[in-house]
């Protein structure tokens, strides 16, 4: 398996609190991961990490074959947070045009310019709402705004922090539909963060996170066989529970008692 991220001892700490604790991870290349788990798991720091965003990380960390942060790697990936990107004043093509010239410099030419705005705007299914502005879009369309600016320069991977949360599930599914399609037609690897257990079966691939650590990293299928359930949000709460078990039955280490000599 071709790796876009791999990661070996990978440790924050913030505050003097360990919010990542020595995570041993891939992500396959060409593939769609989830990175799942219940808020304020570590999610989006470990997303931060690997775009190069997250100050004080240890251990390693290598993204698209370079270290995380790279300057080498500013062009290649493309980073959505959970807070859509986008001006409300500007219209969905007006956003894009400004970001394009932020994001693609070398591309100094208008025109070239012009068609990597217009191929985003297509890519996610906005062409219709082009001059509509940013500001009278639904919660679903601005998520696809911001999805079109990480877009923009046709990036090999694609980090996605929470990028349904709020929606519907007609439009939470249109844009795992959406997903997929980027991914099989460009190549492109996404990792995508939710704390929704059901999207973990539209991945193709899933790390499990829960206070900081990686449960599991596996497929959908073979987390359910493994475990023995039906869904994957089952086997994730058998993980938690089998964690909780051997934290509950490892012995703890006390300093030995002076004994009493008279």
């Amino acid at each position: 398996m071709v790796s876009a991220v791999s990661a070996h001892g990978l440790t924050v700490v913030r505050g003097g609190r360990p919010v990542l604790r020595g995570l041993d991870f891939t992500v396959a290349a060409g593939r769609i991961t989830g990175l799942l788990g219940p808020s304020g798991c570590g999610k989006t720091t470990l997303m931060r990490a690997i775009v190069g965003t997250q100050a004080k990380v240890d251990g390693t960390l290598r993204v698209l074959g370079r270290p995380a942060g790279d300057p080498t790697l500013r062009s290649r990936i493309g980073y959505v947070t959970q807070a859509p990107s986008v001006y409300d004043d500007l219209t969905v093509r007006q956003n894009l045009d400004y970001f394009a010239a932020v994001l693609l410099p070398g591309r100094s030419h208008r025109r070239e310019r012009r068609a990597a705005v217009d191929q985003a705007v297509e890519d996610v299914d906005l062409v219709s709402h082009a001059d509509v502005l940013a500001g009278r879009l639904s919660g679903g369309q601005r998520s696809r705004v911001s999805l079109a600016v990480a877009l923009l320069g046709t990036p090999d991977l694609l980090v996605l922090d929470e990028p349904t949360v709020g929606l519907d599930p007609v439009l939470r599914r249109d844009l795992w539909d959406l997903f997929h399609r980027i991914a099989a037609d460009r190549g492109t690897t996404l990792l995508v963060s939710s704390h929704v257990m059901d999207e973990a079966e539209r991945c193709h691939r899933l790390l499990l996170m829960r206070e900081g650590e990686v449960l599991a990293d596996d497929t959908p299928e073979n987390l359910r066989r493994r475990n023995d359930t039906a869904t994957v949000e089952e086997a994730f709460l058998h993980l938690v529970d089998a964690a909780a078990a051997r934290a509950t039955a490892a012995p703890t280490t006390r300093p030995a008692r002076e004994e009493n000599r008279p």
